[in-house]
Order: structure tokens, then C-alpha cells, then sequence
């Protein structure tokens, strides 16, 4: 049991870079980014593929990374510029990305048997098991990242591309290009996409066709979750950098969920059902946790109130 949630903390902050790759369209850009299935895998197979061929496993996984800002660049050239549906954008390059990952790789699955990787590199160096190794080295990308993205989004640029998606005509009126703020929203949250599958190809020791199959709704579940985690906290965590923090502990969170409902003997193949399960109860706790609280401040409003005079002249007679 421990093992098994040592291993889904590890799997969770490794995904946790991914959840803020979806963070930052769904949330900032208001876009459910349909790319990011394609890219995570496009992510996972340039890694393999590169490792495999001898290259240093860090460049591997930058190199993943600059893979997945292609991918997310040609869903904003397909939305900005054709103007395409954000939604169909990404569908479209998701489509086009499993043939494209399946060249990459030459066939459905690349495993990296006997060759070094980031994980195993640290094991070897620090004698830790690969479990702590992968908690380790994702939680140095993740507060990395976190921090770039605080510091980028409070300049002018990316102020601006948070405005986009709060107000895309004030913007405009503005004098800001939101073609741009756009192509940029996408490019670097699918480059974090295509960095988190080559850092989880590296932490399973394999790239296949499939693993970023239903990597959107793991990313929105996240995010949900960590939300609703900030919603019930005492001090409610609304600034932005504890917004980014909540969205990897909300991905830690779900792949906690999942360990212990399969160690709870559920079947492996209900995890699809089980994930839409969660996601629908993390949006329906926020509106549930909002009305009771409106109810008990109602509730407190009234008793406080002062009789009115027509109920003391009532009480009166």
C-alpha cells in the first residue's frame, strides 16, 4: 500500500507539469485545448527516440519540450490565422499527431531497455528508489516552472495574454494583437505538455502511441480539484501563484484517488469512468459548499435581524 501511493505521488507531480501546461488555456485563455493528448505523446515518443539513440536524457526531455511548443504552435497558427474553432483546432492537430508520433517511432511502443535516463541517473547517484528519485526530480521541474510562470505572467506580455482570456474585446480595444497573446498561450502550454510526457516516458522507462489518451481530462481534473482544495481552505487561495501550486496538488490528489480505489480491488479497466466520476464531483462540491454557505449566512442574517414594528405592535396587542 505504501509502495503504491509513493508511486502515484511520484506519477502525480510528474503529471502535475502537464496539469499546468492545461492550466494555462483553460483556465487563463478559457480553451479546453484538445491538443494536448497529441502532444503529451509526441512529448513521451521524441524522448524515446532520442534516448534511445544516445542523447543525454536532460536534452531528451528539452527536446520533448520544444516538440510539443510545434504542436501547440500549429493549433494557434490553425485558430488564429484560418480562424478555426479553438476546440476543432485541437482536434485537428490531435488527429494529425498520432500518425506524426507513430513516424517518430516507427511502431507503437519504444522502450528504453538498458539505456540511461534522467530517473536512473539519479538513483544511481543518490542510491534513493526510483519512487523518491521521480518525486524529487518533479518537484524541481514543478517549482521551476511554477516560478517561471509567476514571473512571466506579471510582465506585460503575459498580463496581457491573462486578459485575453478574461476580456478578449477590451484587450483588442486596448491595441493588443490577441492573435499573439493567443499563438504564445498555446505554444507554451503545450510545450509543458510535450516536457511532462517526456518526463513520465523517462519515469515508466517506455513511449507508447497511447499514453496520452484521456491526458485533458486528467489535466481538467486536476485543476478542478485543486480549486475546490483552495476553495475549502480557511484563507481561500486566490493569487495567482498559489493557483499554479493548487493545480499540481490537485494532480497529486487524483492519482492518490485512483491508487486507492485500485487498491480497493476496483478494476483497472472502470479507471476512465472513475476519472469522469471525480471530475463531475469536484464541480458539483464548489456549487453544493457555495449554497450551504449562502444558506447558513441567510440563516445568521435573519436570527441577528431586529424584529420589525410591526411585529412589536403585533407582539403588542
Amino acid at each position: 500500500m505504501g509502495l503504491a501511493m509513493l508511486g502515484a505521488v511520484s506519477q502525480g507531480i510528474l503529471w502535475g507539469v502537464m496539469v499546468l501546461g492545461v492550466f494555462i488555456t483553460y483556465k487563463l485563455l478559457d480553451i479546453a485545448d484538445l491538443t494536448v493528448d497529441g502532444s503529451f505523446a509526441l512529448g513521451g515518443s521524441v524522448c524515446a527516440v532520442l534516448v534511445v539513440s544516445g542523447v543525454d536524457p536532460v536534452l531528451a526531455i528539452f527536446a520533448a519540450m520544444l516538440a510539443g511548443m510545434i504542436a501547440g504552435a500549429v493549433t494557434g497558427f490553425l485558430h488564429t490565422v484560418f480562424e478555426i474553432p479553438a476546440i476543432l483546432a485541437g482536434i485537428l492537430t490531435q488527429i494529425a499527431l498520432w500518425s506524426v508520433n507513430l513516424r517518430i517511432m516507427g511502431k507503437s511502443n519504444t522502450p528504453l531497455l538498458r539505456v540511461d535516463t534522467l530517473f536512473s541517473n539519479v538513483t544511481d547517484a543518490t542510491g534513493l528508489p526510483q519512487n523518491v528519485a521521480s518525486i524529487i526530480v518533479g518537484l524541481i521541474f514543478a517549482i521551476l516552472i511554477i516560478v517561471a510562470l509567476y514571473w512571466f505572467f506579471g510582465t506585460e506580455i503575459g498580463s496581457a495574454c491573462r486578459a485575453t482570456g478574461n476580456n478578449e474585446a477590451m484587450v483588442r480595444a486596448l491595441g493588443v494583437d490577441t492573435k499573439v497573446t493567443k499563438m504564445i498561450a498555446l505554444t507554451l502550454s503545450n510545450g509543458l505538455v510535450g516536457l511532462s510526457g517526456g518526463l513520465i516516458c523517462e519515469s515508466q522507462g517506455y513511449a507508447d502511441i497511447g499514453m496520452g489518451t484521456g491526458a485533458i481530462v486528467i489535466g481538467l481534473a486536476a485543476i478542478v480539484i485543486g480549486e475546490v482544495l483552495g476553495r475549502l481552505t480557511p484563507g481561500k487561495l486566490r493569487s495567482f501563484g498559489s493557483r499554479l501550486t493548487a493545480a499540481v496538488v490537485g494532480s497529486v490528489v487524483y492519482f492518490l484517488i485512483r491508487a486507492i480505489v485500485l487498491q480497493l480491488g476496483m478494476d483497472a479497466n472502470d479507471m476512465k469512468l472513475i476519472s469522469a466520476v471525480i471530475v463531475a464531483l469536484a464541480l458539483c462540491i464548489p456549487v453544493v459548499w457555495e449554497k450551504y454557505q449562502l444558506r447558513r449566512a441567510y440563516a445568521r442574517s435573519a436570527k441577528a435581524a431586529p424584529a420589525t414594528p410591526a411585529a412589536n405592535s403585533e407582539g403588542g396587542r
